[in-house]
């Protein structure tokens, strides 16, 4: 467990000089991006604001519709309507409900393997790089890349699905901007969390992400679980874990396992939040509310991959930032 920690707090230490490198050199496009589109009821100066965390931002709407008070009624309502089918009701109902939603069999297992082919050709090409980790004893599998579908046009149009930018656009009730992609191996084995620690919106709430299975998922091999209905619990953020502003710049994500991880287990056992497993078939898709609670599960056996891609998305007009780092999410993402 200690070798676990090194290796990460190694890996948090390199990221957080990134970081620094990158703020000044993203600051003045991504605040002209997202000037451009607001829709908070409550409009900020992005020029004053020195760490973007949740607490620089006022408490402002509006809500997504599906995270609102009603939205059970709204659903129904757009069902008579005929504004969305009998389907997309249903998997509504299961998202203001759960923060989450299975699209069974969304992708063609042929599609995936050839961009799963183009992906590994890029990695082999040296056009994709690997985060840097110290495998297990016995793991054969290489570690997860960052942003893939800056260098794999395949893993770019995935990414830009419209099938699946059309459930992001009937989710938040606004236009969905991709700009974030995962691809990996084998499981994480990352405890709970919620993605709002690491990509929060101003607004809240309009943040998504999807997981799509590349194989079969099996149980020995790491699963994702998560925690039903836990979207619904106040965001837990940096500040309210008392994290200075510039504390990640100085340790990295030392104080997010430091604070973050066990803070989160706590708010489990004291909410007695139930946990449930995702073991898909290839080619389904997981897509989480962006503060459900979810975790990689201990890998049991080694042998076993997990392939799979996580795709994010935010909605245009919200600020999307790095609560963690206070920084604006890096405009080189929006390919």
């Amino acid at each position: 467990m200690l070798r676990e920690i090194r290796r990460e707090l190694g890996w948090a230490a390199r990221t957080a000089l990134r970081t620094a490198r990158s703020r000044l050199r993203s600051r003045a496009s991504a605040e002209s991006r997202f000037r451009g589109a607001y829709f908070a009821d409550e409009p900020v100066d992005l020029d004053a604001i020195r760490d973007y965390k949740l607490e620089s931002f006022p408490r402002s709407g509006p809500l997504p519709w599906l995270d609102a008070e009603g939205a059970p009624a709204r659903v129904e309502e757009k069902l008579a309507q005929g504004e969305i089918s009998g389907e997309q009701a249903r998997q509504c109902r299961a998202w203001a409900r759960d923060g989450f939603l299975v699209l069974e069999r969304f992708f063609d297992s042929r599609a995936l393997d050839r961009i799963w082919e183009a992906y590994e050709a890029a990695v082999a090409g040296g056009r994709v790089t690997l985060q840097p980790e110290q495998p297990a004893p016995g793991d054969p599998f290489p570690s997860r890349s960052l942003d893939a579908h800056l260098s794999v046009p395949e893993v770019d149009a995935l990414l830009h699905d419209g099938g699946l930018k059309a459930w992001m656009r009937l989710l938040f009730g606004r236009e969905p901007v991709p700009f974030q992609t995962l691809v990996s191996h084998k499981g994480s084995e990352q405890r709970e969390h919620s993605d709002a620690i690491h990509m929060t919106t101003y607004p809240v709430g309009y943040l998504t992400a999807a997981w799509i299975a590349f194989e079969d998922i099996r149980p020995d091999c790491g699963p994702i679980v998560y925690y039903p209905g836990s979207h619904r619990l106040p965001y837990l953020s940096s500040g309210a874990l008392g994290i200075p502003p510039g504390d990640f710049r100085r340790r990295g994500y030392a104080a997010y396992f430091e604070k973050y991880e066990p803070a989160i287990q706590r708010l489990i056992a004291d909410r007695g939040l139930t946990q449930s497993v995702f073991l898909p078939k290839k080619g389904d898709v997981l897509v989480w509310h962006g503060n459900l609670i979810h975790a990689g599960s201990p890998r049991k056996d080694y042998s076993l991959s997990r392939k799979a891609v996580v795709l994010h998305y935010f909605a245009k007009g919200a600020v999307c930032y790095h609560d963690l780092s206070g920084t604006l999410t890096p405009m080189e993402r929006l390919k």
